[in-house]
């Protein structure tokens, strides 16, 4: 039955009809920010009662199973099994950085923050991902991007808000643990890059969560936090896990590399821009959490950043809605800045 469920899903993902492809991508790209900003909401709910860790843990417990198993039905062995050692030091990085710390870091932030903010600072990780790429790949920097990326930094501050009271507060500890985040996500993704593992996308990011999720388990144990919340959980607890495991990773995560292998990383990104809004709205009409103004400053600051960094490809996708609105031959130029 749930195998059933999952393959109608990825087929429903996968439509070819032309009216239906022109249309699919941005459905789907709205479904994404749905799926992950609903995902802050269900964390925060389920730190209730769970340990951060832990509950980490417990995320990737489900979604592993749910898409090993899809994966395991729908393909063939041989493009699923790891074959080189490539392979396996993908998935060990894609474990380590885009599973256990990133995770881990994620949801011990959001003990103490809210949901909108957790959003925001998150949604740095397309612009820390230059950084990196400048310093493991060698990939240039102009003076325009690193611009962007001090812009996007400033509007960290202003979320931030940092004093010497406010360093030790603990809401300032979880945003810059959320941040710890997004740096792991951005370093691991490039580093991934680095690594040319031959796997396939979403057989790689099955594996890295069954490992991340007993490196997770482990580090859980090894930070003495409690199980026993974890025998007797709440409805609401249950709830939570379920909606951050199926509809946040099992279901997520394929339309995220799907988009990817469609429009490109950088314009499937974009979505991280999105996410905030979801991710405040729901948590403003499901838990109460205030918006504050600093964290609606900051985010359109962050944003701002990302266009200076990203602005070639966001000055090419202006072009082609151009195309499309207008025709082919609608004169628009823009001049280049580098």
């Amino acid at each position: 039955m749930g195998n059933a469920f999952f393959r109608k899903w990825v087929v429903t993902l996968t439509l070819t009809d032309s009216v239906s492809a022109r249309h699919r991508d941005a459905i789907l790209f709205v479904i994404l920010a749905s799926l992950f900003g609903i995902s802050f909401v269900a964390i925060k709910t389920g730190l209730r009662q769970l340990p951060p860790v832990l509950f980490a843990g417990l995320r990737f417990d489900v979604a592993a199973i749910i898409l090993l198993s899809y994966i395991a039905v729908t393909r063939d062995r041989s493009t699923w099994l790891p074959q080189t050692g490539g392979d396996l030091l993908g998935i060990t990085v894609a474990a380590v950085f885009l599973i256990a710390l990133n995770n881990g870091f994620l949801f011990a932030g959001q003990v103490t923050t809210t949901p909108a903010a957790a959003s925001v600072m998150y949604g740095l990780n397309p612009i820390l991902a230059p950084v990196f790429a400048w310093w493991l790949l060698g990939d240039r920097i102009s003076w325009v991007g690193a611009l962007g990326i001090g812009v996007a930094l400033a509007g960290v501050i202003i979320i931030v808000q940092p004093s010497p009271s406010a360093l030790t507060d603990t809401s300032t500890v979880g945003q810059l643990l959320v941040l710890g985040a997004a740096a792991a996500v951005a370093f691991g993704s490039v580093a991934l890059q680095r690594v040319g593992s031959q796997m396939a996308s979403l057989p790689l990011t099955a594996w890295a969560m069954g490992v991340g999720a007993v490196l997770l388990h482990a580090a859980s144990l090894g930070m003495g936090e409690p199980l026993a919340a974890a025998y007797d959980p709440t409805p609401a607890t249950v709830a939570s896990i379920l909606v951050v495991a199926i509809f946040s990773t099992a279901m997520a995560y394929p339309i995220y590399f799907g988009l990817i292998g469609r429009v490109g990383p950088v314009r499937t990104n974009l979505v991280a821009y999105l996410v905030p809004i979801v991710a405040a709205l729901s948590g403003w009409l499901l838990l109460g959490s205030a918006i504050s103004l600093g964290t609606v400053v900051g985010f359109f600051v962050v944003v701002a950043g990302f266009a200076l960094v990203e602005r070639k490809v966001l000055r090419e996708e202006l072009r082609r809605l151009d195309r499309r609105f207008n025709g082919p031959d609608s004169g628009t130029t823009v001049s280049e800045d580098d």
